[in-house]
C-alpha cells in the first residue's frame, strides 16, 4: 500500500518528507504487528527485546546498563521492564559479587523457552512482510538505512 493511501495524504512537501513519514509509518506498522504476535505470550515488544538480548548472552549475565545500551528503543525504562520480567519469572536478578552496586540479570529456563516460541512467531511475521521484496532489495534497504544513520 502506498503511503499516500495509508495516511490519506495526496501530496508531500518533498520526497525527503515523504520518505521520513513513510519510514515512521512503516516502523509503527511493523511494531504493532509484532506487538500483536507477542500478546499471547504476555510480553511487550520492549520486554521481548530484553529477553532476546539475554538469550544472546546466555549463560552470561547482563547489567541493566548493558541491556539499555543494546536495546532497539533506548528510551525504554529497562529497570521497569526487568521488574516486569522478574514478576513473570522470565529473568533472575542478582548482586554482582565483585561490585555490590552492580545488578546482574540472567534469563531463566522459562524465559529461554518463551523467547524461542515467540521468536518463531516473529520470524513468521517478518518473513511474511519481507517476502514482498527480493533479498537484493532487502540488502539495498539495509544499505540505505545504514546510510541514513551515517
Amino acid at each position: 500500500m502506498k503511503i499516500e493511501d495509508a495516511i490519506k495524504q495526496a501530496q508531500f512537501k518533498s520526497e525527503y518528507q515523504k520518505a521520513s513519514i513513510n519510514l515512521m509509518f512503516t516502523v509503527s506498522w511493523m511494531t504493532s504487528s509484532i506487538g500483536q504476535a507477542l500478546k499471547p505470550f504476555g510480553i511487550s515488544n520492549q520486554q521481548f527485546n530484553i529477553l532476546r538480548i539475554l538469550r544472546g548472552s546466555h549463560p552470561k549475565t547482563q547489567s541493566v546498563k548493558e541491556l539499555t545500551a543494546k536495546m532497539l528503543d533506548r528510551s525504554s525504562n529497562a529497570s521497569r521492564l526487568v521488574d516486569k520480567l522478574l514478576d513473570k519469572k522470565l529473568v533472575e536478578r542478582s548482586v554482582c559479587p565483585s561490585d555490590r552496586r552492580k545488578v546482574e540479570i540472567l534469563i531463566t529456563d522459562l524465559g529461554l523457552k518463551l523467547t524461542e516460541e515467540a521468536s518463531q512467531e516473529i520470524e513468521k511475521i517478518t518473513e511474511s512482510i519481507f517476502s514482498k521484496i527480493s533479498k537484493n532489495e532487502a540488502k539495498e534497504l539495509n544499505r540505505l538505512l545504514d546510510s541514513l544513520r551515517g
